[in-house]
């Protein structure tokens, strides 16, 4: 019989949204913030650096990504 994991993806998933919200406490705490469009272009800046130097293949990077994404999608004015 071969090894199986069924539903491995719920997994992933919660592994993926706890990144996430650790990347967004974290950051929201160093900064001082509650909301996302609290932080500036500049504090947006050094996350950016941050996640683009050497830690860019850390596994953390799921949530970098997405609060990046986030706060960009926020700036945007239909």
């Amino acid at each position: 019989m071969a090894f199986e994991w069924p539903r491995i993806h719920k997994w992933e998933e919660n592994i993926i949204r706890d990144i996430e919200e650790s990347v967004q406490e974290y950051v929201f705490e160093y900064y001082g913030v509650d909301e996302i469009t609290e932080l500036t272009e500049d504090q947006i800046a050094e996350i950016q650096e941050f996640f683009e130097g050497e830690h860019e293949g850390s596994i953390m990077s799921a949530g970098f990504y997405t609060l990046l994404n986030w706060w960009e999608n926020e700036q945007w004015e239909p």
